[in-house]
């Protein structure tokens, strides 16, 4: 892969153990816990790592903020979503953990359905959904970027404010990037507009290719004027030794998988997106799309970027991994369970593929 490419893993962020079948130990959500996960993808050659966010869960930003101080190079992904933050608060509490962790923050926008209820917020139909979404990137990014900021929208409005502390320029890296996801049109057309990154989730490179070059045009459509939207991949990698025994291993996890009836997986279900019907779809066309694209883990509970996986050898995935860079794709957030031990061993074994034949 090229030297553009980044590599990032996922660190569960939630009350409850044994997440996508991660190993159910006590305290598994502890400040320990999570460091040792953080700490380890420093210690493996990671960039950093997603951390997720919903109503009934750690809140995420104090969760990232906490690993920030006790990591050097650690780079959270931090979950967020319009609604339970306001724009001008969530502009100054990132600009404040990016100058205290010296410009290690990423953003991650999230617009899927949540408890809005518990938390005060309420929303209308899609479309004043993604228009409140669209306002609160266009809207955090001024405050990061400009001073004495007025901005008066349907859904947003502040009067000469100025963000602090001020985020520091880090070469061409002007404020924290903002990933974005969804599949639906709205979502799509946001994305083309606001978003630094657009994340997908596991689909065949075919699938990926039309998204791109869909979101491609919508940028030259929306006269977007920001810097070229950049691509990444949220798939899970399961890496053995060997390809067999990645697929006999692949197959135990899902027949247990069909066994609990998905308990555990089951965190993308309860309101299912456009994205996540067209993965699920997916096991329509077969068990094994491309060359190793498994997707009957959505039949039995698979979730988000649960529902899809890359299984082989290191270096079966790292070849999927390069169709996927040749496609656009840059910026890869992989994971499998149990989360500490993959971290170490698709650390040893995946990512040196990817940093050596990735930059061919």
């Amino acid at each position: 892969m090229s030297s553009n490419c980044e590599f990032l893993w996922y660190i569960p962020n939630d009350v409850k153990p044994g997440h996508r079948g991660d190993s159910a130990v006590e305290n598994h959500n502890s400040l320990e816990a999570l460091t040792s996960h953080a700490r380890a993808l420093e210690n493996h050659g990671w960039k950093g790592a997603l951390i997720g966010t919903g109503w009934g869960r750690p809140d995420t930003f104090t969760v990232a903020a906490a690993l920030a101080a006790r990591t050097t190079t650690f780079e959270p992904l931090i979950a967020i979503r319009p609604g339970y933050w306001r724009p001008a608060h969530f502009a100054s509490a990132a600009a404040t953990l990016d100058q205290l962790s010296g410009g290690r923050v990423r953003v991650n926008i999230v617009s899927g359905k949540d408890n809005l209820a518990a938390y005060g917020d309420s929303e209308g139909d899609q479309a004043h959904r993604y228009g409140r979404t669209k306002e609160f990137m266009r809207l955090t990014r001024k405050l990061w970027t400009e001073q004495n900021v007025t901005y008066d929208g349907e859904h947003f409005r502040v009067s000469e404010s100025t963000a602090a502390p001020r985020i520091e320029p880090r070469g061409k890296r002007l404020h924290p990037k903002l990933y974005f996801g969804g599949a639906s049109d709205a979502a799509e057309r946001v994305s083309a507009t606001e978003a630094d990154v657009q994340l997908f989730w596991g689909e065949p490179l075919a699938d990926i290719a039309e998204r791109i070059s869909r979101l491609k045009a919508l940028s030259r459509d929306l006269d977007r004027d920001l810097p070229p939207l950049e691509f990444g991949l949220r798939i899970t990698t399961l890496v053995r030794d060997t390809t067999e025994q990645a697929w006999i291993d692949a197959e135990a996890k899902v027949a247990e998988m069909a066994k609990n009836k998905g308990v555990g997986w089951n965190d993308h279900r309860q309101s299912i997106a456009v994205g996540q019907k067209r993965l699920f779809d997916l096991a329509a066309r077969g068990d094994v799309l491309d060359d190793n694209l498994y997707t009957a883990p959505g039949k039995f509970g698979g979730g988000g970027a649960g529902t899809t996986w890359l299984v082989g050898s290191a270096e079966d995935v790292a070849s999927s991994l390069r169709k996927y860079r040749d496609l656009g794709i840059t910026h890869f957030v992989l994971s499998d369970t149990p989360y500490l031990a993959e971290i170490k061993r698709q650390g040893e074994q995946l990512l040196p593929l990817l940093r050596g034949h990735l930059s061919a």
